[in-house]
């Protein structure tokens, strides 16, 4: 009986190194939409395609599956980056030497820094195109949860490809540097950048 007790309570850290279940996410609108259970490997094999689907995603697997396609920029596939494949494997190595990175840094969680990173990136507002009498005009909007964790995830991952793009530095230690800018609110932060830029675009447009 004792033995059954203790495999329930047992925790699954991810990957055995990273636990999740204490993060706090302070931003209210993004607590339905940041998945951050225990297990033990995160891969979902596609099988949460469906309406919110994404948030069934654990986060992590998420920001792997933005490394997969760093290169689209807008509707193009601009940039052939070489780094970061289509393979989970690869994905997921470069961003767990990202996360040892992050936690060598600020000896924190790194998923914690993650969180950080994303809510301080997620944007509030952005723009919409309407047409009314045959012309166009700019028109601000709120932008829904799941929009603001992919928009945030999107840019940090731009971000940290650009610092690796023909440079020196790899893509974990892009992405690594990316985060904890984000996190501690750096302007110097690609994703803030954009973040900033969206939010004037559409105070703007009101």
């Amino acid at each position: 009986m004792a033995a059954s007790k203790e495999t329930l309570n047992f925790k699954f850290k991810i990957f055995d190194k990273y636990e999740s279940e204490n993060i706090e996410i302070k931003d209210p609108g993004l607590r339905n939409v940041i998945n951050l259970n225990q297990k033990l490997i995160i891969k979902s094999q596609g099988k949460n395609v469906q309406r919110f689907g994404q948030s069934k995603i654990h986060i992590v697997e998420r920001l792997m599956n933005r490394l997969a396609v760093a290169g689209h920029r807008g509707k193009k596939h601009k940039i052939a980056f070489g780094r970061s494949s289509g393979k989970y494997v690869t994905n997921m190595k470069s961003i767990l030497e990202a996360f040892d990175m992050i936690e060598k840094k600020t000896g924190k969680n790194p998923i914690e820094i993650l969180v950080r990173a994303i809510e301080n990136a997620a944007p509030r507002d952005e723009i919409t195109v309407i047409e009314y009498g045959g012309a166009r005009y700019p028109q601000a909007v709120d932008v829904a949860p799941l929009r603001r964790v992919n928009l945030a995830l999107r840019w940090l991952v731009h971000g940290s490809s650009d610092k690796a793009f023909n440079k020196k530095k790899t893509i974990a230690q892009g992405l690594a540097e990316e985060i904890v800018m984000a996190a501690e609110g750096n302007g110097e932060s690609f994703a803030l950048r954009k973040k900033n830029e969206s939010e004037k675009q559409a105070d703007s447009a009101r």
